[in-house]
């Protein structure tokens, strides 16, 4: 192998890591969203549990974080204005890189 060769690969698995982590971070985020949104709801227990996995499925709806805004504010309705869901969103995700950085 080249040099050049060598290279790319780094790249490659560079990005493919990177992704990895991403995704990661996001799941850890929508999970911790979807916790602090049960306890909202007034959900706990097995309860809130059941729902943070919710909010992470609705995750896959499509690409971008407005399928779980969409998701977590139709369901709080009134208990929490779109400030407040999108700051906590911002919020969790440094807490979900933080996490994960910490399990690495």
């Amino acid at each position: 192998m080249t040099t050049f060769d060598d290279r790319e690969n780094a790249f490659e698995n560079k990005y493919a890591h990177d992704a990895e982590m991403q995704f990661k971070a996001e799941a850890r985020r929508n999970k911790l969203l979807g916790l602090w949104a049960a306890d909202l709801l007034g959900k706990s227990g097995d309860d809130a549990t059941e729902y943070a996995k919710e909010v992470v499925k609705s995750d896959f709806e499509e690409a971008g974080d407005e399928d779980v805004y969409r998701k977590v504010s139709g369901d709080l309705g009134s208990r929490a204005d779109e400030a407040t869901i999108r700051a906590k969103m911002r919020e969790l995700m440094v807490e979900a890189k933080s996490q994960i950085m910490q399990e690495v």
